[in-house]
């Protein structure tokens, strides 16, 4: 299905029925890197569930704009197509088409930052909020050395390609501590790459990400259910990231799991499906 809003087109699904919960996905991800069966457990835990391509990035709007990382890190700001603001509004604007005038907003990485923008921005709109290896800003967490030139590796050439350069981020950036994966990392590297592959439009995103102002006294302004959820093996948000975050929104709950990097794991769904359950029960 898709949406227009404000001049971007979203593409989005939506599984079952219940209390309306928003997934937002990170940098470079689109909406199939949330595994349905991740949603089926939400879904049997009694939440309508939303997941979509942010712009940039799978069937959504890919935007005309520059992508030099370099020089809108220098100051020059016409290199920042779109700020982490306008992809939070698209959000909003998501939530409209979907008849939702608040929901559970989930995100992880970028899409925590997004989730962490919109609740800034729009309190109203956001019933409860998860934060999964994210942070209030990128100096906040900084990334490894690996990781990061994993992140900034060239880009595929081919489909082929695609999926390998997916298996060896995930070898850097997967948690250590649980089993990989990497039949499903190269299935969903694959049908993305089917979908639409755009690395520009992921640098478009990483410059709205690094360009972004701390949202750490944002947060200490909320008055929203939270919670936080990091792994104390995360190479790319590195751990103190996910502390922040925590420690900024007043009440908010911290789960930090063991072996856990800058993915999520299979084996956790269950924990982390009840957790999030847990609040969005609590809220109702």
């Amino acid at each position: 299905m898709r949406t227009t809003v404000h001049g971007i087109d979203i593409e989005y699904e939506v599984f079952g029925t219940g209390r309306p919960l928003l997934l937002i996905m990170g940098l470079g991800m689109q909406m199939v890197a949330w595994d349905e069966e991740f949603i089926e457990l939400l879904v049997a835990e009694g939440h309508q569930v939303a997941r979509f391509d942010n712009r940039d990035i799978g069937l959504s709007t890919h935007v005309d704009g520059p992508a030099d990382l370099m020089a809108a890190l220098g100051g020059d700001a016409s290199a920042v197509p779109y700020t982490l603001e306008d992809m939070a509004a698209d959000t909003a604007g998501l939530m409209d088409t979907l008849g939702w005038a608040s929901a559970h907003v989930v995100g992880v990485s970028m899409g925590g930052m997004i989730a962490q923008t919109l609740a800034i921005t729009a309190p109203e709109r956001v019933r409860s909020l998860t934060s999964i290896m994210s942070t209030p800003a990128t100096a906040l967490a900084p990334a490894t050395d690996a990781a990061m030139a994993a992140l900034l590796g060239p880009p595929a050439r081919n489909r082929d390609e695609a999926i390998q350069r997916a298996l060896e981020v995930f070898q850097v950036i997967g948690s250590p501590g649980y089993p990989s994966e990497p039949d499903r990392i190269a299935r969903v590297a694959g049908v993305s790459y089917d979908r639409c592959y755009d690395p520009k439009g992921s640098t478009r995103q990483l410059i709205a990400i690094t360009c972004a102002p701390d949202r750490t006294e944002g947060l200490r302004e909320l008055n929203v259910p939270a919670l936080v959820i990091h792994g104390d093996e995360d190479p790319l948000i590195t751990p103190p990231g996910g502390v922040a975050t925590a420690d900024a929104i007043p009440g908010a709950k911290l789960l930090t799991y063991p072996g856990m990097g800058h993915d999520l794991p299979r084996p956790l769904w269950p924990e982390i499906v009840a957790a999030i359950t847990e609040l969005t029960g609590r809220v109702g």
